[in-house]
């Protein structure tokens, strides 16, 4: 495969995964698709934007600026030789892959520390932050958890996803960095 058609493909791979992390990002705003919730009951990683910021417009930035570039520019003639271009690929893929970082590491502290909530006794607080065991794997816990319904399995869920598309776009990104030092190096299709 073309090292162009590859940053192409990666692209609009980084541009999709971005977009579902704003909306992940998103949906955590409203615990429970409810807006009735203050700032201050929502916990803190939602409000870092892990999944708005980082893995969602930093990751989008990247894949609209690597997967959409043409080479030949919009009236035909080529705007930057291939080298050039795939270098210029490298360098915005080491940036879209600090944004997948981050997203990367607020999701994972905010899957370590649970979800901000009100507790059985009335207080509201992350009652699973110092606990001994993981609140992940023993869902009994999760009925510490009155207020917002239903806030375990909501963090839970989101959060993952972004986790999860924090490490796609990780990868992508560095997949990128290899293919546009291939293409830096090669060309677009002569080594290949």
């Amino acid at each position: 495969m073309c090292t162009g058609k590859c940053a192409r493909l990666v692209g609009l791979s980084l541009v999709t995964a971005g977009l579902a992390c704003i909306v992940a990002n998103i949906l955590l705003m409203f615990p429970n698709m409810q807006r009735d919730w203050t700032p201050q009951n929502i916990t803190t990683q939602v409000w870092l934007m892990g999944g708005l910021v980082g893995g969602g417009l930093m990751v989008s930035a990247q894949g609209w600026w690597v997967g959409l570039d043409d080479p030949r520019g919009p009236t035909g003639p080529p705007s930057l030789s291939p080298p050039p271009q795939m270098l210029r690929s490298v360098f915005c893929s080491i940036f879209g892959g600090l944004g997948g970082f981050y997203c990367l590491v607020v999701s994972s502290t905010a899957l370590a520390e649970g979800p901000w909530c009100e507790a059985k006794d009335g207080t509201w607080g992350s009652p699973f932050k110092d606990l001994s065991e993981s609140y992940l794997g023993n869902r009994t816990l999760w009925e510490e958890c009155l207020n917002p319904p239903n806030v375990v399995m909501w963090h839970v869920v989101l959060f993952a996803i972004l986790l999860g598309l924090g490490l796609v776009e990780l990868a992508l990104c560095g997949l990128q960095v290899v293919n546009g030092l291939v293409g830096t190096v090669c060309g677009d299709c002569q080594c290949l």
